[in-house]
């Protein structure tokens, strides 16, 4: 064994006892005949004193990341002497002797005195040497957090006799909503597997084969335009069972939440979480993953009170408005700013109105609005002397998602979230399905006008079940999302089972039989089989554990992650490959044998 101890482990019950640490210098002092060195192992760091003779005559040569095994006896600090900010400050390591056991050019950051994620430091520049980076304290927690999170999972998983089980890496290409990572075939010129975007198609298998409890943390791969927090391989926690319903779900659910916010964070969640419909949450607070923690700022629907205006802006299909608390000490630059900011996310703008808190006369960008209406605004929306009305309007969806987007905006400008606190809810009930978008790449060659919301395989909602088809536009899915501090941490459904209900979503997105027998048919012909109720969630681990870790950044938790742009900085990927390998590969084979 080459060390005893670790050094972030010692504490004041191993005074006296002799030690062999390895580890990094963190930091050398050098305090005339005493050198001080900070030696760092992954548990932690401890004090190294080098006094006279042979061991300090050693330390004298010691740089910053060298890797060094120290040998010595642990002794208490002098009285006075402790370090507060250290888990070892009471102790420190008298050397006997040192071996250099490799050395180190001088790293392109700094590792001392860095150790929060965000240290200045260029993140393409982290990411190069991540494995530099990873040698701080905090990037370090990130990951270690995620460890802790995946063995807390696992332990909630067997508790309820769920199996782990495998799927392939290697299938083929269906459509899930982006497109497929593509993997040529060597053996089979011109044919392709696709890396899958969720293991969704296997799962529903496994229920169909009677395992009934199937987990997996899954490694997933979609090949989607570049975002800031977006990458194209991550991971997700994934779920399903047969015989089940929703509330076997959300009992699931929270119990592992309880579970790993305390053992991870140290805090006590409170269930059941609360529900809301989607429909209730896009209107209460403009968005799907609504952030509990923010105090009123509920959207007001105005639309009926404008009925009939002849004030152009509110000619809507829908308006809006929040009231911002104290909001009438806005300047005209505040204002100004809304404005900006609401060009900035697509929209036309924001109109406003202060309610003076000496009760004179309203100002704002609508005092053209008739005299009655515009009176009656305060009233309408309960803004009190002393507030701002925020509005919009414009098509229903989108206007809904704008204020929401506002309602966090100024929430977070006037201090109205409560910071510390964790809120959760279950948002339930969502639309079975939604318009094609043109530039969606996964339907914008099918000529469809409808897509899934969720995916193809989500089962109506029993009052929806027989007529989903003739009205897709109001359609509800047994779908739900949980949602803390306004982040969706998970999503899942009620799977549909029945083939024949299959087979009329395949037809509302546009699916003919033949397509869907061509690209779902081993689902469609599994369905033949007895299939048993079944439905799941899954939750993306990369948010979840960065949410534990205090990280609004997933590439936070990942090891070796990929940079915003989808490459690589460590390893320069994706690369050209040579003539010979595309040859060998028969990347420009097509599958009728023609090149």
């Amino acid at each position: 064994m080459i060390r005893t101890h670790r050094a972030g482990e010692l504490r004041r019950e191993n005074a006296g006892e002799s030690v062999v640490l390895t580890g990094w210098v963190s930091r050398r002092r050098d305090h005339g005949g005493v050198i001080f060195v900070d030696l760092r192992d992954s548990a932690g760091i401890a004090q190294v004193v080098f006094r006279e003779g042979a061991p300090a005559e050693q330390a004298h040569g010691l740089r910053s990341e060298w890797c060094v095994k120290v040998t010595g006896e642990v002794v208490e600090r002098p009285e006075g002497n402790a370090n507060p900010d250290l888990a070892t400050g009471e102790i420190e390591v008298v050397a006997t002797g040192v071996e250099v056991l490799s050395e180190s050019d001088t790293p392109p950051f700094p590792i001392h005195g860095s150790d929060d994620i965000d240290s200045g430091v260029d993140e393409s520049t982290r990411w190069k040497y991540r494995y530099l980076d990873l040698r701080r304290a905090g990037p370090a927690h990130a990951l270690k957090v995620r460890a802790k999170a995946v063995s807390v999972i696992r332990r909630v998983m067997e508790r309820h006799d769920f199996l782990d089980i495998e799927t392939p890496y290697l299938t083929r290409s269906t459509p899930e909503g982006a497109r497929d990572f593509l993997v040529p075939v060597r053996l089979q010129p011109g044919h392709w597997y696709a890396l899958p975007q969720s293991p969704q198609l296997f799962k529903q298998l496994l229920m169909v084969a009677g395992l009934e409890r199937y987990y997996q943390i899954a490694r997933c791969f979609r090949d989607e335009d570049f975002r800031a927090d977006r990458t194209p391989e991550f991971t997700q926690l994934d779920i399903e069972m047969s015989f089940l319903d929703e509330e076997d779900i959300y009992a699931l659910t929270e119990e592992l939440f309880v579970e790993l916010w305390r053992e991870t964070l140290g805090v006590e969640l409170t269930t059941p979480f609360p529900r809301l419909t989607y429909w209730d949450s896009m209107r209460r607070y403009g968005s799907d993953k609504p952030d509990l923690r923010i105090d009123g700022l509920e959207l007001v629907d105005l639309t009926e009170h404008m009925q009939g205006t002849e004030f152009r802006v509110f000619q809507a299909d829908y308006v809006g408005a929040i009231v911002v608390p104290g909001g009438a000490d806005y300047s005209r630059k505040d204002l100004d700013g809304w404005q900006e900011w609401a060009r900035s996310r697509g929209g036309k703008g924001i109109a406003w109105l202060l309610v003076p808190a000496d009760g004179g006369e309203l100002r704002g960008s609508i005092t053209k609005l008739e005299a009655d209406r515009l009176g009656s605004l305060p009233a309408a929306t309960g803004a009190k002397p002393g507030d701002a009305i925020l509005f919009a309007a414009g098509p229903r969806r989108t206007t809904l998602e704008m204020l929401g987007a506002l309602r966090n905006a100024v929430a977070r400008q006037r201090n109205l979230v409560r910071e510390g606190e964790w809120r959760f809810v279950w948002v339930v009930d969502a639309p079975m399905f939604e318009e094609v978008s043109s530039d969606n790449p996964a339907v914008a060659d099918q000529g469809a006008r409808w897509t899934a919301v969720h995916h193809p395989f989500t089962a109506p909602t029993e009052e929806w079940a027989e007529n989903f088809h003739d009205d897709p536009e109001n359609a509800l899915a047994r779908a739900y999302d949980v949602v803390g501090n306004g982040m969706e941490l998970g999503g899942g459904s009620i799977r549909i089972h029945r083939r024949e209900m299959q087979q009329r979503v395949f037809d509302v997105i546009g699916l003919t039989r033949d397509e869907a027998e061509s690209k779902f048919g081993f689902l469609l012909e599994a369905f033949s089989y007895g299939p048993p109720p079944h439905g799941g969630i899954a939750f993306g681990l990369d948010r979840l554990a960065a949410t534990l870790a205090g990280t609004d950044a997933i590439r936070e938790v990942m090891a070796f992650p990929k940079a915003s742009s989808g490459g690589d900085p460590l390893t320069g990927a994706p690369t050209p490959v040579t003539e010979q390998q595309r040859k060998e590969a028969g990347i420009d084979v097509r599958p009728d044998g023609l090149s």
